[in-house]
């Protein structure tokens, strides 16, 4: 199982701000219904926004990112950017859940 984290640099104070929690919320359903897809989260810092989606496999994220969604979405997220993005995929170890 992996996680992947997305810095995304959009002021969450800005009109792109805004513009990025409608597009989140538009896609997230579709997001979190990709095969191997086990949530997806957005999280808001004081002068970014993190996205924070746990996936099956690398392979199934990679399959994710060369969907028709994928190709929708990230044109749409790139253009609010006031910088370059930052992604970690981190490789979990231990599953803390119940």
């Amino acid at each position: 199982m992996i996680t992947r984290i997305v810095q995304l640099p959009i002021d969450p104070g800005s009109n792109e701000g805004e513009a990025f929690i409608r597009l989140f919320d538009k896609y997230k359903a579709e997001i979190a219904s990709a095969e191997g897809c086990l949530g997806v989260k957005m999280l808001r810092g004081d002068k970014h926004f993190f996205t924070y989606s746990r996936w099956e496999s690398e392979g199934h994220l990679n399959t994710y990112r060369h969907s028709k969604v994928f190709e929708e979405v990230w044109p749409q997220t790139k253009a609010l950017f006031s910088g370059k993005p930052k992604a970690w995929t981190c490789e979990e170890l231990l599953d803390q859940q119940p």
